[in-house]
């Protein structure tokens, strides 16, 4: 594998796990649709992201690499993880809501931040795709192949969070109607769906 190859692994499954719907995303599509502080905010979901997939990729990775048991155990465990966050997404495709942006009002910088930070690291799920998921993971990768594996999934982020932040106002019409939602579920829940029969197929085949 070389390291385009590796980048866009990274960056496939990175960004399959960011865009799904939560509440970090709502709370920078609002701060996008009043144009409030959206650089700043966008700058700290994204650095926040890679400074946990670069933990992951330099710690947890190496260790797991060294365990062949465990590797097999992530690869299945990653299956199962990215298999069921496929079928919640198909589950809120059949029955999906308008996203409720919040009011009008801006907060001020330091709030903004603060409420920003609360929605990225008090969620446990955050630690579990980066640090776990996407760290263990990237033990399929050597050198820097791995780096590339991390930084393109990092690049996920980057390009996720400041595509929702500064879109979001081309967006605000399209996704006051569920059919949107809709359509978005589906789209994540067909990605995530494929990259866990492909982790699937791995461990099945023993690479």
């Amino acid at each position: 594998m070389n390291l385009l190859s590796a980048g866009l692994s990274g960056f496939a499954l990175g960004g399959s796990l960011i865009i799904a719907i939560g509440a970090q995303n709502a709370f920078i599509l609002r701060q996008g649709l009043i144009r409030s502080h959206v650089f700043t905010l966008c700058l700290i979901c994204a650095l926040s992201d890679a400074l946990l997939i670069a933990a992951g990729v330099a710690g947890l990775g190496t260790i797991v690499s060294q365990t062949p048991f465990l590797i097999s155990a992530v690869t299945l465990g990653g299956a199962v993880f990215l298999g069921t966050y496929s079928l919640m997404a198909f589950r809120r495709a059949a029955k999906p809501g308008a996203m409720v942006a919040g009011a009008p009002e801006s907060l001020g910088l330091k709030a903004a931040v603060m409420t920003c930070l609360a929605f990225t690291f008090l969620n446990p799920h955050v630690y579990l795709d980066t640090v776990v998921l996407l760290g263990s993971l990237s033990a399929a990768f050597e050198g820097a192949e791995r780096v590339a594996y991390g930084a393109g999934a990092a690049v996920a982020s980057f390009a996720w969070f400041f595509g929702l932040g500064y879109g979001a106002r081309f967006l605000a019409p399209l996704f006051a109607r569920p059919a949107a939602w809709r359509v978005l579920d589906v789209v994540i829940g067909v990605v995530m769906g494929l990259i866990a029969l492909g982790l699937l197929w791995s461990f099945l085949s023993g690479g």
